[in-house]
């Protein structure tokens, strides 16, 4: 949780409902709002020039929405677009920068999650040079793994579609299915019940 819904709540933060693929700010627009996710799942993406999706990252319940864009005037570079039926708690930008100065623990936490965010980036964008499918899925299922205390084999599920993870490493959502089917016969995963085991 980056803010708790409490103090949101009580400097004016409203809910906002978004069904399935609807979009919550597009590339290009101005930045105007803090959003945090109270349940269901976004993510943040772009198209190629082909109209290729690529998934920037995937948020779920507790986690912030392109809040770094807050603190600088720039467009939003990407889109932001519900996955499932999402509850979403959103304040004014104005707002979000008083309740910022006044509570320094909530400075704190956001500092955190920013630095979190910028080190999947830096991870993934080191990944994408790396030629190799069965590395560039490593990579992302050791940064997704991390944050779990139990770090046996097999011990996580990881949380995505094979389609989500080909769109985060920029693979073909081909080249993915058979790297992690590689990938079982080589026993740094399991699958069970399609479900990928790390």
């Amino acid at each position: 949780m980056v803010i708790k819904e409490e103090i949101l709540h009580s400097v004016g933060a409203i809910i906002r409902h978004y069904q399935p693929s609807e979009i919550i700010f597009n590339e290009g627009d101005i930045p105007k709002y803090y959003y945090q996710i109270v349940s269901g799942e976004a993510k943040l993406n772009n198209y190629t020039d082909d109209g290729k999706e690529v998934i920037q990252t995937l948020l779920e319940e507790g986690q912030s929405i392109g809040e770094s864009l807050l603190f600088i005037d720039k467009l939003y570079p990407v889109n932001a677009v519900a996955i499932t039926k999402c509850k979403v708690l959103r304040l004014p930008k104005a707002m979000f920068l008083d309740l910022i100065k006044l509570y320094p623990e909530v400075s704190f936490n956001m500092n955190k999650t920013l630095s979190q965010k910028l080190y999947f980036k830096l991870i993934m964008a080191q990944n994408m040079a790396s030629q190799s499918p069965t590395a560039k899925l490593k990579v992302l299922m050791d940064y997704l793994k991390s944050f779990q205390k139990e770090q046996s084999p097999y011990s996580f599920m990881i949380p995505l579609t094979r389609q989500q993870m080909a769109s985060l490493t920029g693979l073909r959502v081909e080249t993915a299915i058979r790297t992690i089917k590689v990938m079982e016969k080589e026993k740094i995963v399991k699958i069970k019940d399609r479900k990928i085991l790390y």
